[in-house]
């Protein structure tokens, strides 16, 4: 099960600042007249286009002038860019835009996933487990990263309502049911070698 999440997603990049949402990142060039792949993080993907220029990390800025689907990503017309080298150089670069340009939400009922890197996260008995580090998506859902407050290697969680059933973005937590350990069900099977 999804959570009830913004996707004007990504975390602020550290060379970012935290004034800035990464909602997308350019792909390869498509043709040969300086088209894009863009990959939008934004809750309707079209919506990318709305938010005006968007920025790099750098600071270069970027107009799209036009942006269609296809298949499953979209294909972007960028301002200044003519020619599929120029759009080849663009490739990975993620794009961002200014906190303040992203429109409202009510933190009850949903939140951008920024929203979610450095709060505390305890579990299901109010013990606490650490702190969400950063939010990632490998293609099939949103993964929490927590570093844990006893030290260690950072946990992964999948961002479900299973597993994160409770998130208080304006008291600054998040309720975690952590993985229980369970018995070995193979544990009479008897691997040898011959």
């Amino acid at each position: 099960m999804a959570r009830k999440s913004r996707h004007e997603q990504g975390s602020p990049s550290p060379n970012a600042g935290g004034g800035r949402v990464l909602i997308a990142r350019f792909g390869a060039a498509h043709g040969v007249r300086g088209d894009i792949k863009l990959w939008s993080f934004t809750e309707s993907p079209l919506a990318v286009a709305d938010y005006g220029p968007l920025e790099a990390a750098d600071g270069r800025t970027f107009e799209l002038e036009s942006v269609r689907t296809q298949k499953d990503f979209l294909v972007a017309r960028v301002s200044g860019v003519s020619d599929r080298d120029a759009a080849e150089r663009l490739r990975n670069l993620e794009l961002y835009v200014a906190r303040d340009r992203l429109p409202p939400i009510d933190e009850d009922e949903t939140w951008y996933i920024s929203d979610l890197i450095g709060l505390a996260a305890q579990d299901t008995n109010g013990v606490a487990v650490g702190k969400v580090t950063a939010v990632h998506n490998f293609g099939a859902g949103d993964v929490l990263e927590i570093a844990p407050a006893a030290g260690g290697p950072t946990l992964m969680l999948p961002f479900t309502g299973d597993t994160v059933p409770e998130v208080y973005v304006s008291a600054g937590w998040i309720v975690v049911a952590l993985p229980t350990e369970t018995d070995d069900v193979a544990g009479d099977r008897t691997d040898h070698l011959p």
